[in-house]
């Protein structure tokens, strides 16, 4: 068992990808639900056991390296896939008179609380983690039409780089749930949800375009 308590390095940075010519990758998947965990233990493609056991503060990104043997010329590398998030843009809403904006923010809460959708809100951004089909994440948003709200689809990783590794476990680890599947998810990692009067546990692939899907 490998235990890996930093990483070395990234498959993208051109060191690594020097040494990664002459070196076999041997690949540690991880689903999206697993790649916000601080601590985790799994096996790699060819059968390495990996115990992850990184500082609280980090997560890891698709790419890093996890263990790098000169001898043996072998690399191991992280491979994630998070998937696409709903960004929800709400920069200008303090312009609206106070009614507008509770209001605003009230329907938008319940709306998205009523999918029962994690979510995390930064500065004036709610990011959603897509959960479910993307055509129907962008229907459910056209349905409320929220006024004053500018709404699009953008990669994982994109947004996983701007957060820090609380926020990307808030926004990530429950995000393979469907509605209506149970899971059990630590206090840490547990999603922001809303209440509707009635009680709910829900805890719930390489390479993105970096292209923005607006909501349509």
């Amino acid at each position: 068992m490998i235990l890996v308590e930093s990483t070395l390095g990234n498959l993208r940075d051109a060191i690594w990808q020097e040494r990664a010519r002459s070196a076999a990758v041997d690949l540690l998947v991880l689903e999206q639900w697993e790649a916000p965990k601080s601590r985790l233990r799994k096996t790699t493609g060819s059968g390495v056991e990996i115990a992850i056991s990184l500082p609280r503060s980090e997560h890891l990104h698709d790419g890093d390296i996890l263990h790098y043997d000169a001898e043996a010329k072998l690399i191991v590398a992280a491979r994630i896939a998070l998937k696409d998030v709903l960004v929800i843009e709400l920069e200008g809403l303090e312009k609206l008179s106070p009614g507008e904006i509770l209001r605003t923010c009230f329907e938008l809460g319940h709306g998205l609380g009523n999918q029962h959708w994690p979510a995390v809100v930064k500065d004036s951004t709610v990011y959603v983690p897509l959960s479910v089909d993307q055509k129907v994440m962008a229907s459910v948003m056209r349905t409320h039409a929220f006024d004053h709200v500018k709404t699009y689809f953008a990669p994982g990783e994109e947004i996983a780089a701007k957060l820090d590794a609380r926020e990307v476990r808030l926004l990530f680890a429950g995000a393979d749930a469907t509605p209506h599947h149970h899971h059990d998810v630590s206090p840490d990692t547990q999603p922001h949800r809303h209440s509707h009067g009635h009680s709910h546990n829900d805890g719930h692939h390489h390479g993105h375009d970096h292209s923005h899907t607006p909501v349509t």
